[in-house]
């Protein structure tokens, strides 16, 4: 990644899971991102891309960019990166040559598609919330859907538990089957 000298590069997430599952797959990888210089920044949702690409973009501190974001929010990061002038029209594949990488659904549904979903019970299980999925399990609501939409689900019911679970998600899965838009995202930084 190109960066201006004394300027560290910076790698705009959505939010602290984004951030999460990218510094434990850094550090399973044997990276230490902060000592090579990459800044992670969530940027508190998608809608605020604008404003972190200008202080960070070419019109801004024009530092080294990469980022990550989920499916529904890539037209936000699209048309940040437009107005930021890093192109027009952007396809996701030019996207991707920016360093700019999108999630199907989002990271936890990557995740849990990557590990499947007894290695994701397995997780829920160590951090003593098995029961709890149990109880999220029997909701009317959730009956007749497949584990993988539960568990996504579940990671977001509250407050804290995707921040919590993202790097215990991480430290489980087989290196070998990293999601496609993390793995991509840590080889570009």
């Amino acid at each position: 990644m190109a960066e201006a000298p004394g300027l560290r590069p910076v790698v705009l997430v959505e939010g602290v899971s984004d951030q999460r599952a990218l510094e434990a797959l850094a550090e399973r990888r044997g990276r230490d991102l902060a000592a090579e210089g990459v800044s992670v920044v969530p940027i508190g949702g998608s809608k605020n891309i604008g404003r972190f690409l200008d202080h960070y973009g070419p019109h801004g501190l024009d530092v080294g960019l990469a980022g990550l974001c989920d499916a529904a929010e890539e037209g936000d990061f699209r048309r940040g990166l437009e107005r930021a002038g890093l192109g027009a029209n952007l396809t996701r594949a030019e996207m991707k040559t920016l360093g700019f990488f999108v999630c199907v659904e989002d990271l936890e549904d990557e995740l849990i598609r990557a590990l499947g979903t007894d290695a994701v019970e397995r997780v829920v299980e160590a951090q003593g919330e098995l029961d709890a999925f149990r109880t999220f399990q029997r909701q009317p609501q959730w009956r007749g859907r497949t584990d993988e939409e539960r568990f996504r689900r579940f990671f977001g019911t509250y407050r804290g538990r995707k921040i919590r679970s993202a790097s215990a998600l991480v430290d489980a899965l087989d290196l070998t089957r990293v999601p496609l838009p993390l793995d991509a995202l840590l080889a570009h930084v």
